[in-house]
């Protein structure tokens, strides 16, 4: 697996009680669009996980956003984010 994504996921572990995580990378998939750029990556993260279903899904999304704000800002153009 990719460093990067191993990072992020090492990341969110340390921050968020979770039964379950996945990351895909889906960059592949955006290389004809226009703002694509090889530098940054276009993610899929699958998260199990009791305390982010007890809330509800704006702020548990906000909660993974939070985590990943300064990769946001340098190495993630995407984030699509999927709470079971």
């Amino acid at each position: 697996m990719n460093n990067y994504i191993d990072f992020v996921e090492k990341k969110i572990k340390k921050s968020i009680n979770l039964e379950k995580i996945k990351i895909l990378d889906t960059s592949y998939k955006h290389k004809t669009h226009k703002s694509y750029s090889p530098d940054k990556y276009h993610l899929f993260i699958e998260i199990e996980s009791k305390f982010l279903k007890s809330l509800n899904k704006i702020d548990a999304q906000r909660n993974v956003m939070k985590i990943l704000k300064d990769e946001l800002k340098t190495k993630i153009h995407a984030l699509e984010i999927k709470i079971k």
